[in-house]
């Protein structure tokens, strides 16, 4: 039992200092803050414009363009990574099923590019 309650205790460092580095950090944060809001500061600021009309506004388009552009480059390298890394004991079939979905992305990247999401006025 002693044996492994000694290996679980690297973790339990790597915890220890990460819970007492977030805590210094946030108390760093709230003593060395500096603390003159301005009306600038505190105004309502949202995807670019000016909060200066109603909620219900147009965006343009481009802007869902971009963040569909983020999502795909988002789940690819979620979803890539785990798959490398265990690349060596996968079958056949996982393979080839990360090689469709990464044509599915590479479609959804290349209809990005058609509609323009990578040329920004």
């Amino acid at each position: 039992m002693e044996e492994m309650l000694r290996e679980y205790l690297p973790i339990l460092v790597l915890l220890g200092i990460a819970i007492v580095l977030g805590l210094v950090l946030i108390l760093a944060a709230i003593i060395l803050a500096v603390r003159h809001p301005d009306s600038e500061k505190l105004s309502a600021y949202e995807c670019g414009f000016n909060a200066f009309d109603d909620a219900r506004m147009k965006f343009d388009v481009r802007f869902y363009l971009v963040s569909i552009l983020f999502i795909i480059f988002d789940l690819e390298i979620a979803m890539l990574f785990p798959w490398a890394v265990a690349f060596q004991d996968i079958s056949m079939a996982a393979f080839w099923s990360m090689m469709v979905f990464l044509a599915v992305l590479t479609a959804g990247f290349a209809y990005e590019w058609k509609k323009g999401a990578m040329e920004w006025e």
